[in-house]
């Protein structure tokens, strides 16, 4: 039997920042310092800068995709990038900065765990910046990393940086963000300062460069720690004589840990048995950690249907049919009370039905405003739901993955919203 699962070796994580901090810049130096573009795209990058009049090569143009954007100076979507170095394999949202397109801010933290968060260093701490750590914390992206950038600008100002670093450290600690979990790292994206090589303009800077950190940050993902939770993605009942008895349950483990002899509860009928075995493809394992796939077996014959919820019976999530969420609006079209739509949860779906619109968040303050008649795309605000079928819920503050939820659209399948359990914000204080 394997003793445990292996280690994980991949990061996910995300930027974020105003317009025109740098962030195509920093993405394409991460791209062009690791060797993780072809010489080809680094030879028309070149020859696109000469034609700007450029001295030095102008990195954003191997992550703005489209030439519309680019005429513009603006990138306008969540672009994923993929890219690695003997130590760790690397998944990286580059969302935009305009504050119209906080739903892309959404979407690419929502699995992120940790947070790349540009400023210009000749402006330091804006507006946009509180919104993407309102934004970030709201999401509860376990680390977050500040890059001072464009600090060739400023002439390497040391006293400088300490200033913003000390006012983005006083805006975390209100926004619960330990400082253990905040990381201050000045740049120039454009010269390559402190990104993957050491600065010698920085003699007075004793931490890690960007690229050393995303190396050595730890990668264990938000709820690791939390109560064991498997949705239910397939029933396995293999059609041969030996095996008539075998019934796995297939699914990936979306937190904690889970190991034979475990006391479970399957969700939301409520049975409770024990784990005989945790398999994959390669054998059996001791035990199985958050993000890995894995076969479930139990110890007695109880139904656990695509869609359930196999969870710790010593701690189990709440079975309801009344949700009170907080909702990040993704549609054009915006939400009315009295919506019918379809709510997923886990491998579940099943029809909801919107009830009452609660407090709007206002993002740049960290505070709620009041009930609106109905949310627009961007808006952050609190709903009440009710679903069809009761639901084992988390809240999301808790447990990221049991606590999330999508709205869908019937007629379309398209995605309207993304939803958290409860009010992740609920502790925390304005930050303004």
């Amino acid at each position: 039997m394997v003793d445990t699962a292996a280690p994980r070796d991949l990061l996910r994580f995300a930027t974020a920042g105003s317009v025109d901090d740098g962030k195509s810049t920093l993405v394409g130096r991460l791209l062009y310092d690791t060797k993780s573009v072809l010489a080809d795209q680094i030879e028309a990058v070149e020859r696109a800068s000469v034609d700007k009049g450029m001295s030095t090569p102008d990195l954003s143009l191997l992550v703005d995709g489209l030439r519309a954007e680019r005429e513009q100076g603006i990138t306008i979507d969540v672009a994923y990038r993929y890219f690695g170095t003997p130590t760790r394999e690397f998944v990286l949202a580059d969302t935009p900065g305009h504050v119209q397109y906080t739903r892309n801010t959404v979407t690419g933290a929502s699995t992120a765990e940790l947070a790349v968060l540009l400023v210009d260093a000749r402006n330091g701490v804006v507006s946009q910046t509180r919104r993407h750590a309102a934004v970030l914390s709201l999401l509860r992206v376990p680390r977050l990393v500040l890059a001072i950038n464009k600090i060739d600008l400023i002439e390497y100002d040391q006293a400088k940086i300490a200033d913003i670093e000390r006012e983005f450290t006083e805006l975390t600690r209100s926004l619960g963000f330990t400082d253990d979990a905040v990381q201050v790292i000045p740049v120039s994206a454009l010269v390559g300062d402190n990104v993957a090589f050491r600065s010698g303009n920085t003699s007075w800077y004793t931490g890690p460069t960007l690229l050393e950190h995303l190396e050595s940050v730890p990668v264990d993902g938000p709820d690791a720690d939390a109560p064991f939770r498997m949705p239910v993605q397939y029933v396995i009942r293999p059609r041969t004589d030996e095996l008539h008895d075998y019934r796995g349950y297939a699914g990936q483990v979306a937190s904690g840990t889970v190991r034979p002899g475990d006391e479970v509860v399957v969700l939301p009928e409520g049975h409770r048995t024990t784990v005989s075995e945790v398999r994959t493809a390669d054998g059996p394992l001791a035990a199985a950690g958050a993000g890995l796939s894995v076969t479930v077996l139990l110890a007695d014959d109880i139904d656990a249907p695509r869609g359930a919820l196999i969870a710790a019976a010593s701690d189990v999530p709440e079975v309801t049919s009344e949700i009170d969420a907080t909702l990040c609006w993704l549609a054009e079209k915006p939400l009315l009370p009295g919506a019918r739509l379809l709510l997923k949860h886990g491998t579940r779906t099943t029809q909801v039905i919107v009830g009452a619109l609660g407090s709007r968040l206002d993002t740049e303050t960290v505070s709620y405003a009041a009930a609106p008649e109905k949310l627009e795309i961007n808006d952050i605000g609190r709903v009440s739901l009710r679903v069809a079928d009761p639901l084992p819920v988390d809240e999301y503050s808790r447990v990221r993955t049991t606590g999330g939820f999508l709205l869908i659209d019937p007629p379309t399948g398209n995605t309207l919203a993304a939803g958290l359990v409860g009010d992740p914000l609920a502790a925390v204080p304005a930050a303004g």
